[in-house]
């Protein structure tokens, strides 16, 4: 018995030895160039959202960019030719069957929830243009979001909504005025 529990105890060092040794990553990026170059490339790609922006009016103090293919929300303040970038999410967008729309839309209706599927519930919405709005990513139906059914970001799997965090889905809803100018590309 006693030899079991030492070799159990010697076992039990080692795999919590090569768990720490797993979880250690270097303080200095290991690959410095990609790490230069992903920078150029970050700004190359703010440079094009502002270009973009930088064409557009809103009838309010604020204007909201969809970059499909790059899963974001972009939010400018300010007006046409001098917007600046105040958020930037993550989002997931509509899949191939049912994409989020191309075009140039204004913020509609609002809502603290609707009700989808079988038990799901999404919250906070933002009409963007008929039954496409921002919200949510999906939680179970309750009377307080509380448990996430499904709280993919980052890809293209919504029915043409723009799914958000909780958090960012309640910002819009409460910040971003009726008439806000929503451009999806």
């Amino acid at each position: 018995m006693k030899k079991r529990r030492v070799r159990s105890g010697i076992v039990r060092t080692i795999v919590l030895a090569l768990a720490l040794a797993l979880c250690i990553t270097p303080a200095v990026p290991v690959f410095a160039a990609d790490s230069q170059s992903d920078t150029a490339s970050r700004q190359a790609v703010q440079k094009a959202w502002f270009k973009k922006a930088n064409k557009y009016r809103s009838s309010t103090k604020y204007l909201i960019l969809v970059p499909r293919k790059q899963h974001k929300v972009l939010i400018f303040k300010g007006k046409k030719g001098s917007w600046k970038l105040k958020k930037e999410y993550r989002c997931t967008t509509g899949k191939k069957s049912t994409p989020t729309p191309k075009g140039v839309y204004t913020v509609k209706a609002k809502g603290k929830y609707f009700n989808t599927g079988r038990n799901g519930r999404c919250w906070y919405y933002t009409q963007f243009r008929g039954n496409y709005l921002f919200h949510s990513v999906i939680y179970k139906r309750a009377k307080k979001p509380r448990r996430i059914l499904d709280g993919r970001l980052g890809i293209s799997a919504s029915h043409g909504c723009v799914r958000l965090t909780l958090k960012e889905a309640k910002w819009i809803y409460k910040k971003i005025p009726r008439g806000t100018k929503v451009v999806i590309y």
